[in-house]
């Protein structure tokens, strides 16, 4: 290689040399490379140039993806090369080494074909050194020593060797060999052929290399500091093992390891959950005692070992205790008892029967919906857990958070069932109606999957992410109003309805439990206390107004507390409490009860009206003044039972001739029907027939007997169609002092939930048509003139004035 002489120019400066083709490396002159050559064009070029003792032209690829390159596809400036031995590879290859000798520029190509043939003006380089170019070399040497004493790839001879050049351009192509540069930025050296320019893009180069040198160091340093930080710690951390051993003490983190190892194998844990445990136990061996995740999975670890995977409590599938403790517990809500004797019959029959039932209790608050929950779970032998959803807005509040946040925990779900430490639980989610949703996700969305029967057998905590079977829980929710809960998640439960108490049910319930228990946390269980039915009577009808009992049992324990202040300051107190001790404890009535009228009146009915805290009677007033044929209703009503009013003054221009009304007479009066309580909303159809029974009595002048009552929507044809809530309606009209009620004919089976005694005492009238209304709620026709447009009326009936047209006493009766 270095015997072959440099290629003579001819008298123009050209030289003629076969090419060798260089596609990913640059060889600069003065430089020694090692090259690979495959067979092809390159390895006839070079044996042709050994054969006639020659060098060839290296030039370099623009582009070295391409892989038959043509002429325009190599840079302009390219390096003559002297090439050594061939020495031989597997496959036909071959390597050599080539030495650069001089930078040449292509004139021309003269051969393409079987290789490359160019002509090419040799580079001349100038070898003076100025000031500019002493400085230039002196920069270049200082930062390539500093390179080479950051870079132990480059050796220390490197800058030894630059240090005896005396050429700048030698020496930049030198410094280019050196330090590793990209193959775009060797290619821009190659293309310069000032030494100077040259020089100085070196040196810029050479700055870039030292920084990232430098970083790579300082990087480095860090790294070697924290490993023998590290080394360090595990040699004392040994020694201090070896010490408490030979005191006996033992390493506390192998203890701890070891006791989760035994827990993990004495749990009896399903399959899934073992291999998660044991797969965090082997990571937590592997860790120093001070690792940031330790604690992560110690939590995950406890909670694996702590949950009821497959801890069961026995149910007691007795019907006739659980129907005692049902009974001993609460009164009334027969439904919901009959569906808990239906559930362990079924049970009892059938041990081994898995699907759970998913039971929503909804009705008003104070009704008995959670203290029921506990005895239903006293009844089955089953631990009863309660968790409240009220506010919750957070989907993760269900499913839990991902173990990578910090403090993550597993859901209320699963939390809950920690805690009840059975995997059987009866399961109580109370105000299920009350869930929020915001950008924190749907927590109703969350629960759908743990209150479907088909799905929770394999529930899914974000915490956990392994199955947990929810089937054996029995779930019961509490709502207040099934409007607020989403169709799907309803679609999963069974509901039962709690109706309001009655005021005979609250009785019951006084005597069996609330005066017992108030008598007691008063201190008074010792002394003869007696409360008089009417004294609960009037607390019931004058002192609360709900559906539940909660405000009843405050009140009574205001009475019993009174006493137990007169009892301890010896003072005389009364042992039997009746409705005069009432008024005198608690101070004057809160609430008044609508009461029927006191005597047949024209244009007024009376309607039964259902709300939550029970059943209402409603008096229903109509008055007919001179106008232009409008209708005005007040009383805050709401859109249905204004139509109700439309369709029942229809109903009555439809049946004018009967009634004897001539039919123009509605075009010269105005219709003004009003509902008192003005301030309460009202709504729904169920007093059309009361509406129409009242507009009937204003337009012929014959009186609606007080002792009505009626409910009942209307059709335009005088149809009379079923409504609702007609336990409390009835109930209602009984304590008000009605005694004939009218009922829609279908609506009389509803009538089974109405105790007997009241049955007995009220008589029921059932209708399907607004005239059997007719002939049961209005007096009898009077001989009289109809009423015509023309005749200007005697006399203006208003609501509430005596009426003279009335039936005897006797019709009334």
């Amino acid at each position: 290689m270095y015997r072959v002489p440099d290629c003579e120019p001819d008298e123009d400066g050209i030289i003629e040399c076969p090419v060798m083709i260089l596609r990913d490396i640059v060889v600069f002159p003065r430089m020694i490379s090692p090259v690979f050559i495959p067979p092809g064009a390159n390895l006839l070029a070079i044996q042709e140039a050994q054969f006639n003792f020659q060098t060839v032209i290296g030039l370099v690829q623009r582009d070295p993806e391409v892989d038959e390159p043509t002429a325009q596809d190599f840079l302009p400036i390219g390096t003559e090369l002297a090439v050594g031995r061939l020495l031989s590879m597997p496959e036909g290859n071959n390597s050599a080494l080539v030495q650069g000798r001089r930078r040449v520029e292509v004139v021309e190509f003269v051969q393409e074909e079987p290789f490359f043939r160019v002509r090419a003006r040799v580079i001349e380089e100038p070898a003076d050194v100025d000031r500019t170019i002493d400085a230039l070399m002196r920069t270049a040497r200082d930062l390539f020593e500093r390179c080479v004493q950051l870079d132990r790839s480059l050796p220390d001879e490197a800058h030894l060797y630059s240090m005896n050049l005396s050429e700048p351009g030698w020496l930049a192509d030198m410094i280019a060999t050196a330090i590793s540069l990209p193959f775009k930025e060797r290619q821009a050296l190659l293309l310069l052929p000032d030494p100077i320019e040259r020089l100085k893009r070196v040196n810029w180069l050479l700055a870039q290399e030292l920084d990232v040198l430098q970083l790579e160091d300082e990087i480095q340093t860090r790294v070697q500091s924290e490993v023998d930080r590290s080394q360090r710690e595990y040699y004392l951390r040994e020694q201090m093992k070896a010490i408490q051993t030979e005191l006996g003490e033992g390493d506390i983190w192998l203890r701890e390891i070891n006791e989760l190892r035994g827990r993990v194998e004495q749990a009896d844990l399903p399959d899934e959950a073992r291999a998660a445990a044991v797969r965090e136990l082997e990571r937590l061996t592997q860790m120093p005692a001070m690792a940031p995740e330790v604690g992560i999975i110690r939590n995950y670890l406890d909670w694996i070992l702590d949950l009821p995977w497959r801890t069961a409590t026995e149910d007691n599938l007795d019907v006739r205790h659980a129907a005692k403790v049902l009974e001993d517990n609460h009164y009334g809500l027969g439904r919901a008892k009959d569906r808990i004797i239906e559930y362990i019959a079924v049970r009892s029959l059938k041990p081994k029967r898995l699907r759970q039932p998913i039971l929503c209790f909804v009705g008003p608050p104070g009704t008995g919906k959670t203290s029921l929950g506990r005895s239903i779970a006293e009844s089955l032998g089953r631990k009863f857990v309660r968790l409240s959803l009220g506010g919750v807005r957070d989907e993760a509040e269900i499913r839990g958070h991902r173990r990578t946040y910090i403090g993550a925990l597993p859901g209320r779900i699963l939390q809950t069932i920690k805690r009840a430490g059975s995997i059987n639980p009866l399961f109580m989610l109370d105000e299920i109606d009350k869930l929020g949703a915001d950008f924190r996700g749907d927590p109703a969305a969350a629960l759908l999957e743990v209150l479907d029967p088909e799905q929770n057998n394999a529930f899914s905590d974000h915490f956990l992410e392994l199955s947990f079977d929810l089937s054996q829980v029995m779930f019961i929710t509490t709502a207040n109003s099934m409007a607020s809960i989403p169709p799907a998640l309803l679609d999963r439960m069974e509901v039962i309805e709690f109706p309001g108490y009655i005021e005979e049910e609250k009785l019951e319930i006084s005597r069996r439990f609330l005066i017992p228990r108030q008598l007691e946390e008063s201190g008074l269980e010792d002394l003869e206390i007696k409360f008089l039915d009417e004294a609960v009577k009037r607390i019931v009808r004058e002192y609360t107004y709900e559906a539940g009992v909660r405000n009843l049992e405050r009140e009574i324990g205001r009475m019993c507390r009174k006493v137990a202040r007169l009892k301890s300051e010896k003072r005389p107190y009364p042992t039997r409490l009746g409705a005069a001790q009432v008024e005198k404890f608690l101070g004057p009535p809160q609430f008044f009860q609508t009461e029927a009228e006191r005597q047949d009146e024209v244009g007024v009915a009376t309607a039964m009206a259902w709300t939550e805290n029970g059943g209402e009677i409603m008096p229903v007033e109509v008055l007919i003044l001179e106008g232009k044929g409008n209708l005005q209703i007040t009383g805050q009503v709401g859109e249905v039972m204004q139509e109700s009013a439309q369709a029942a003054l229809s109903y009555l221009k439809s049946r004018a001739r009967e009634l004897k009304i001539d039919s123009e007479v509605f075009e010269g009066l105005d219709i003004h029907i009003h509902i008192p309580e003005g301030a309460i909303p009202k709504d729904g159809p169920s007093a059309g027939i009361t509406l129409a029974t009242a507009l009937i009595s204003a337009f012929t002048e014959r009186p609606v007997f007080k002792e009505v009552g009626m409910t009942g929507e209307i059709t335009l044809r005088g149809r009379v169609l079923p409504v609702g809530g007609v336990r409390e309606k009835v109930l209602a009209a009984h304590r008000a002092g009605l005694k004939t009620v009218i009922l829609p004919e279908r609506n009389m089976k509803d009538l089974v939930d109405v105790p007997k005694r009241v049955r007995d005492e009220l008589k029921l009238v059932p209708v399907s048509h607004m005239d059997q209304v007719l002939a049961v709620a209005i007096a009898p026709e009077a001989s009289r003139p109809p009423r015509v447009s023309k005749s200007k009326p005697k006399e203006k009936v208003k609501a509430g004035e005596d009426s003279s047209a009335g039936a005897p006493p006797a019709a009334a009766e």
